[in-house]
Parts: C-alpha cells; structure tokens; sequence
C-alpha cells in the first residue's frame, strides 16, 4: 500500500478530491490533506509519502518550490502538480524538476483515477525491479571479472607505485574523473526479517542486489568505481578534481544510497566513508578512515552514514569507563538483586557509548565485566549464564553493535528489558551546543537551513538530525520555530514594533505566515498577545 498526500491551499478541494477517490481500491493509504507545502513539509518528517498531489499556487511555499524540497530530501516520492491554464510558465519549471505528471483543473474523478492507476503501476514496476530474483542472477552472471575486483581491493589496501597504478586502471579501462579520490564502504547490517530463512544462494543475490544498487546510485554518471571485497563489502572509489566537492559527493551519495537500499531491499547497511585525498594513491589511507569509521556502528547503531569527521575533536574528556560498573554488577548478581542488575548493564552500555572509544576497547571492558559475571556465579550452574561455559566469550564476538552486546547481556543474566535510551559523548554534546549557538544568532535569516548548521558543526546531515533531536528533544525545524516565537513574544511585551517588523526581525518574510505560526504556538495572534501582556502585568511576569 502506497503512502498519498495532497497540499491545496483551498480546503473544499482537499476534500474533494479526498472524498472523490477510494484510495485502498487503488493501492494507496490517505496520510491527509495540507493547506500549504511548510505544513506538508513538517509533517513528511514523521511519515513520508509515496505520492504527492500538489496544486502549483499557494501562499507561503508554492508547489514548485515544495516540489524542489520534495526531490532533493525525498528522492523517491513521485509528484503530480494540479493546475489550471494560467500557470503554463509554472508547468514548465515542473517539467525541468522531472514532476511524474500534471492535472489540469477542473479534473474528473475519472481522470484521476487513471493517473493513479498509472503511476501505482510504475512504482510496482519499480519495486519488482528490484526484487527480481532471475534479473539478480542474470546481472550476478555479467559482473566484473575476477582479476578486476582482485586490482581494486588491492588497490585501496595496500600501496602501488604510480606507474603501475596508472598502468592497470587503463588496463582494466578504469577512468578517475580526477586526481582526488575518496573511499566509501557499504557494509549490511543484517538482511532483517529474511535473515532467519534465507539460504546460501539466496544471501548471495541479496549482497549482489547491494551491488547493484550501489552501482545505479555511485557508479554510472556519477563516476564511482564499484567492486565488492572478499568481505562481503561493497566499496566504492569516488574521485573529482577538488577534494571538498568530492567528499560532499560522497556525502550525498550515501544518504541516497542507504534510503535505496532501505527502500527497495528492505534491510538496512552502514555505510563509513573515509577522508578525501589528492591523488589515487591516497586511496589507501580513505579507505583505513572509511573502515575505521564503519567500526563506529558498534556505538552508533545500525543504518547510518558514518564520518570520522563526526566523531573526532581534540580534548576529548576522559570517561572512566570499569570499576564502578563491575562493583554494580558484581553486588547485584551476588544479591540476586534482577533489577539492579538490569540497570548496570544498561548504564554500562549508556557509559561506553558516551565515550566513543574504539571497537576493540569496548570489547576489552565488555570481556573485563564478563570474566566478573564468571567470578561471581562460580559454585553455581554456569550455563545458567553462558550456552558454552567452556567458551564463554566467543559469542560476543559476533555482534556487529553495542545494542546487540546489551541484549545479549541481558540475557545471559536472565533479564528481560527494554533498550536503553543512550545519550551521545561529551564530542557530540559540544557541537549541539554550537548548532544551538549558532542558530540563535541567525535564527532571524529566514534562509537559515538544516544544512547550514550541518556545515557549521561539520556533521553530516542524517548523524545531526539523530543526534539533535536526542540532545534537544525536538527536530530541527521545531527548535527553529520555538526560538523565532519565543523572540517574537519578547519583542511584542517589550517593544512597539509592528507586527511585520517582528516578522522580519524573526525570521519570516511573510507577515501573515509568521502571524499563523505564531497563534499556533502561543494559541493567540501577535495583537492578542501584545494586548494580553501589556494589560495583564501578572500574566507578563508568567510568561517570562
């Protein structure tokens, strides 16, 4: 069932064309009606549609400028402007953002129908695509050769002399769009709800469909080289004449990548890219960042594009990380405490999260506190904790993140509770507090961006937009807007301005929209409100 939404500034149109369809006999689910694309906008953060109806003439965001949103954050959700005759010059710059299709109004309930029925065929195309087992093995037939995947892997893993590097990618008719490179390595975190039935031929097409994937998405016209590693990794060699453009490719290209993946395969991967060089030979220490940032999922969790550039800063604080968990978990098992025991594995974890140390340090301490767990039941039934008391340790060692490890954790001390609520390290607090810095100084350009802070903090887009909302307790767009509103009801109380000159020492450039924006967040207009506070000195005094 495919996801719909329809943005029309006029509402006896929502809810015609609402009332007019029965959308589950078409093969879609009706998130809602919105009055214009800022409200649309808000409101695909929390669900993302599949399919948009969008008229072109609306106040405050109009459906081109929606319909550009659209496809830069949602590259996958398909577009139908409604139009009227009027707005021809409109339906050309529709047609240069690749819109699926337009409808004239005043539109039949029959010609709706059969866009519907058009494009749902399409995507259903799209999706079988992608899932077509007999064009997986065709393609898996027609793949690079051997001797080609062993040239590449060895070229990001081991040194080459100039010459002979030159030599082999025109032997192998490898082209590099320039001198700079860097290294991007796609690894799956696990294949989801096939993980448990899949056999051996059928986890190969499913790592060949990564490939394949990666291979649209990286390779192509965007000039990324592609080869799978005989660790099952995908990696991919980006290159470009400037190292910042080529490192914000390649930025771009994963998030586009993961979504891909995500969306058509339905499992996850984590993808890790390194740091930028200036010739190919430098391709060898990217790809070191790229696999040790990946090693970060073991703290971050799955399904995410990693940088080192996110995690590391200098003077970093120091955490102590063992001995008062180990006296914790150590008391509690002997006392038989459940609870007890449940919070100290839990603030452990919490704890070597916090710290973002390497992948192997946290197997050290993880090791230390098992060895304690060993120490204190001894004289009891040690299978009771581990399926292999000779070998208690080996499975640790086959987890891929420390959410994982708490599982396994919790099971092996027979608890049975929810995941823990972790919260990032001292690194990742100190750039939220500079995102928080810096969109209070410029929370009054009403250009202000998510990106614009990203570039700020040097944080890619998808890590921030976690990582902000676990510091703040609210999306970017909702701090943004708090910040704005709150400013605008401390210029109303304390100044004469007017309300279009607190719109635009605010942010908005429309007055009415900021008037809509601000009853919505303080349930009374701008007017009211400036009459409420001035005559209601009690009231002021509340609000501050």
């Amino acid at each position: 069932m495919y996801k719909i939404a329809i943005i029309d500034d006029e509402e006896e149109v929502r809810e015609g064309i609402e009332d007019l369809i029965q959308w589950k006999d078409h093969g879609f689910e009706f998130l809602g009606g919105f009055e214009n694309g800022n409200e649309a906008l808000e409101a695909f953060e929390n669900q993302i549609p599949d399919l948009v109806l969008t008229d072109i003439c609306m106040p405050f965001m109009d459906g081109i400028e929606l319909t550009r949103h659209i496809a830069n954050k949602y590259p996958f959700t398909k577009v139908i402007m409604l139009t009227g005759y009027d707005d021809f010059e409109y339906s050309q710059q529709a047609i240069k953002l690749r819109v699926y299709d337009y409808l004239l109004k005043p539109f039949s309930s029959k010609q709706l129908r059969s866009v519907l029925d058009k494009v749902k065929l399409e995507m259903d195309e799209e999706y079988r695509q992608k899932e077509d087992l007999n064009k997986l093995k065709l393609q898996l037939n027609q793949s690079l050769p051997l001797l080609k995947e062993r040239f590449l892997e060895n070229m990001v893993t081991s040194y080459t002399k100039i010459e002979e590097l030159t030599e082999k990618l025109d032997f192998f008719n490898i082209r590099l769009i320039g001198a700079c490179c860097v290294a991007v390595v796609i690894d799956v975190d696990d294949f989801g709800e096939r993980s448990m039935s899949q056999t051996v031929t059928e986890k190969e097409l499913m790592y060949f469909a990564v490939y394949n994937i990666v291979e649209e998405t990286m390779g192509g016209d965007k000039g990324g080289i592609v080869f799978r590693n005989r660790f099952d990794k995908v990696v991919v060699i980006l290159s470009s004449e400037d190292k910042t453009h080529v490192y914000e490719l390649a930025q771009s290209l994963s998030e586009e990548t993961r979504q891909c993946i995500e969306k058509f395969l339905k499992f996850t991967v984590t993808i890790g890219i390194g740091d930028p060089s200036s010739s190919p030979q430098g391709i060898v220490n990217s790809f070191q960042k790229a696999i040790a940032a990946l090693d970060y999922r073991f703290l971050l969790g799955k399904n995410n594009v990693i940088t080192l550039a996110d995690l590391e800063v200098n003077n970093r604080t120091r955490i102590e990380i063992y001995p008062e968990w180990e006296k914790k978990l150590i008391l509690a098992i002997k006392t038989g405490t459940g609870k007890e025991v449940n919070a100290a594995i839990e603030e452990c974890i919490r704890n070597l999260k916090q710290s973002f140390i390497p992948m192997q340090r946290c197997y050290f301490y993880i090791h230390k506190i098992c060895l304690s767990l060993v120490e204190a039941v001894i004289g009891f039934d040690e299978t009771i904790i581990f399926e292999d008391p000779l070998n208690p340790l080996a499975e640790m060692y086959s987890f891929k993140t420390l959410d994982e490890i708490e599982l396994w954790l919790k099971k092996i001390c027979k608890q049975a509770v929810g995941v823990i609520c972790s919260q990032r390290n001292n690194i990742s607090m100190s750039k939220m507090v500079m995102a928080e810095s810096y969109i209070k100084e410029n929370f009054s350009n009403e250009m202000i961006s998510l990106n614009d802070v990203c570039r700020h903090v040097h944080i890619s887009p998808s890590y921030f937009g976690t990582v902000f909302k676990a510091h703040t307790g609210e999306t970017f767009i909702e701090y943004v807007t708090r910040i704005r509103v709150e400013k605008a009801m401390e210029l109303l109380k304390r100044t004469d301005l007017k309300t279009y000159e607190i719109a635009h020492e605010t942010g908005y450039k429309d007055p009415h929209y900021f008037s809509l924006i601000f009853k919505k967040k303080a349930g009374v207009s701008p007017t009211e409100y400036r009459e409420k506070t001035r005559s209601d000195p009690q009231h002021e005094v509340e609000e501050d």
